[in-house]
């Protein structure tokens, strides 16, 4: 039992496609499971990152201070972290607000384009940063794989090789978009 890894999965900005295409992986995640325990993820109820975790899965672009704080937390308690999909590489859809930064975007989908109470919220929606950013820019990374979202064999063929103690290869496999 000494070689069950405990994995984690996290979601910061973005659609949540590459959680769907994990979850994709149908069949070949129970083949998996008996190598890892899942700790943490939006998938299950925990609601506090653990001490420590062997592999983390990060779906998603730093576009909040939120976000920023729970990566920051995670970096400090993961051995192998994984930029997951082309929001977590590159900032992709998010990132589109780097353009004209936060307050045009409030507006226009608080103001302009409402019905009913045109107005910014103040509350329940986090503070965003200036800028959106790809996790590496924020804290350091050890694999990236990349697609929108990567495909159910990318996400299967990461997961066992990082699950074997391996470094993936993703050569032929993964591609942007």
């Amino acid at each position: 039992m000494s070689d069950v890894k405990t994995l984690a999965t996290v979601w910061l900005d973005g659609c949540s496609g590459c959680h769907m295409s994990l979850l994709d992986m149908d069949e070949r995640l129970i083949e998996l499971s008996s190598q890892f325990r899942l700790v943490y993820s939006p998938l299950v109820d925990r609601k506090t990152f653990p001490e420590q975790v062997d592999v983390t899965l990060v779906e998603g672009a730093v576009a909040s201070e939120e976000d920023l704080k729970k990566i920051r937390k995670i970096r400090e308690h993961t051995a192998v972290l994984v930029s997951l999909g082309d929001c977590a590489l590159t900032g992709n859809v998010s990132a589109m607000r780097n353009m004209c930064g936060p307050q045009p975007v409030f507006v226009r989908v608080y103001q302009e384009n409402a019905d009913l109470q045109r107005q910014v919220p103040s509350v329940g929606v986090p503070p965003l940063l200036d800028r959106v950013r790809p996790v590496h820019e924020v804290v350091p990374v050890e694999v990236y794989v990349p697609g929108c979202p990567p495909s159910a064999d990318t996400i299967y063929q990461v997961l066992s090789e990082l699950l074997a103690g391996h470094v993936p290869t993703l050569g032929g496999v993964a591609h942007f978009g």
